[in-house]
């Protein structure tokens, strides 16, 4: 397995937010957690990418690598671990190619970083012509595209996501979630967090289901989209 999370627990001064959670993700895979609002997703990519302090009993391993001795900068620059946030985090005064430009800062191969942005600009041809526009002006359905190409070009092996689809018409939330897949067909290995249970199990092969900081099921995603369970909380019945 290319990520390992044992009892993983965290918590916010007296407030347990996850309560010893387990699971694992396999080089390729597209993994899936789904809940409701407060469940503890986004904690839980945080906690991933060395964000928010975990319990001393919590275990997380990377390629065989103990996650817990990285600092967050070396979880990115050293392990190829990139975690598109819950609200984009765009530096909206820098242009869309500086945002760019600003994910290299550890990557040392130029013309690696070129073949890159070129494949950013082919998977979301609406950045190239907006590159030098400012970020805080694009739409939201943008804004996500440049968040996710950034992470792109960090030099990523493993892509966090957190709520990706928060904000998005449909069909810009379907070119996003196109533009992933293709990603992921090209090596990139996905851990993804979503509000939208269908939207979510739909793109994943394999998902969990977290409810107040604990995992209460998992599953091959078709499976979970059959459990009636899973339909009657996530999926209007």
């Amino acid at each position: 397995m290319l990520l390992s999370v044992e009892n993983l627990a965290v918590s916010y001064d007296k407030i347990k937010a996850l309560h010893g959670i387990n699971f694992q993700v396999d080089e390729g895979e597209i993994v899936c957690i789904i809940g409701a609002n407060g469940a503890g997703k986004s904690t839980t990519l945080r906690a991933i990418s060395r964000l928010v302090p975990v319990a001393k009993e919590t275990k997380m391993t990377y390629a065989g690598k103990d996650l817990l001795e990285y600092q967050p900068d070396k979880v990115v620059s050293e392990l190829g671990i990139t975690h598109v946030p819950e609200g984009r985090r765009l530096f909206g005064n820098l242009t869309v190619m500086e945002n760019l430009k600003l994910a290299t800062f550890a990557r040392k191969n130029g013309h690696e970083i070129e073949n890159d942005l070129n494949r950013v600009f082919s998977i979301f041809p609406r950045l190239e012509e907006r590159m030098t526009q400012k970020a805080a002006t694009l739409s939201g359905g943008e804004q996500q595209m440049l968040a996710v190409g950034r992470a792109f070009m960090s030099g990523r092996k493993v892509m966090l996501l957190d709520e990706p689809s928060m904000g998005l018409a449909p069909l810009l939330m379907l070119d996003v979630f196109k533009a992933l897949k293709n990603i992921n067909r090209e090596g990139t290995t996905i851990l993804l967090v979503e509000q939208n249970a269908r939207m979510a199990l739909q793109f994943a092969q394999r998902g969990y289901v977290l409810e107040s900081g604990d995992l209460v099921l998992e599953g091959d995603s078709e499976d979970l989209l059959n459990n009636p369970e899973v339909k009657k909380a996530y999926l209007g019945g």
